[in-house]
């Protein structure tokens, strides 16, 4: 163990890592500081090593302090280093799901044809994300009448550009110029941010 010392109160008493995790297994709170100010750096740098992002690395290092703070009560020695290792890395790691589970969340349906016409299943796993996002469907809903029918028939029903000129009595061109003005309109009037 590091025989690391601890400054605490006003009467400049020192105390080593050992008796810190005894004071604050008795109830000592005010002790904790001193391993916020002896480990923040390096807790830091382990959750900068998984995410890669000064901004997650910090929200990471805060959740890791707040886990050790509600565990050091059963906390039984193993190494206190190695066991904050643990949780930094562990609170990194949620936070990096987190963060993937987003990308895959946030869709955009402009996106979505933009490229040459993809493969029919690009198509259906794109159909697939718009059913489960209600904010798209609501988003959707507020479009201009003219392009709500068209992105509602093509992206949401999943209709083909066929379908719904049969459905509309009018030519395929027809249904196919809509559906780029439709496009367009979303390029312009829903921002990136608010699809992550």
């Amino acid at each position: 163990m590091d025989n690391r010392r601890l400054s605490i109160g006003e009467e400049g008493r020192v105390i080593d890592e050992t008796s810190f995790i005894l004071r604050f297994q008795q109830g000592d709170r005010s002790v904790f500081p001193w391993l916020v100010r002896e480990y923040g750096t390096y807790v830091y740098r382990v959750a900068h090593s998984v995410l890669h992002d000064a901004k997650e690395a910090e929200d990471a290092a805060q959740e890791t302090f707040l886990q050790i703070y509600k565990s050091l009560p059963e906390y039984r020695s193993q190494g206190l280093k190695t066991w904050m290792t643990r949780i930094a890395v562990n609170k990194s790691i949620d936070i990096k799901r987190k963060r993937e589970r987003r990308k895959e969340e946030h869709w955009d349906p402009a996106d979505l044809d933009l490229q040459a016409s993809g493969s029919e299943e690009d198509q259906l796993l794109g159909l697939i994300d718009a059913e489960r996002s209600t904010e798209v469907r609501q988003r959707v809903a507020g479009l201009p009448a003219g392009h709500r029918q068209i992105v509602t028939k093509f992206y949401l029903e999943g209709k083909s550009h066929e379908q719904i000129a049969a459905e509309l009595s009018v030519a395929v061109k027809t249904v196919e110029s809509r559906l780029y003005r439709a496009r367009a309109y979303i390029r312009e009037h829903w921002s990136r941010e608010e699809w992550g």
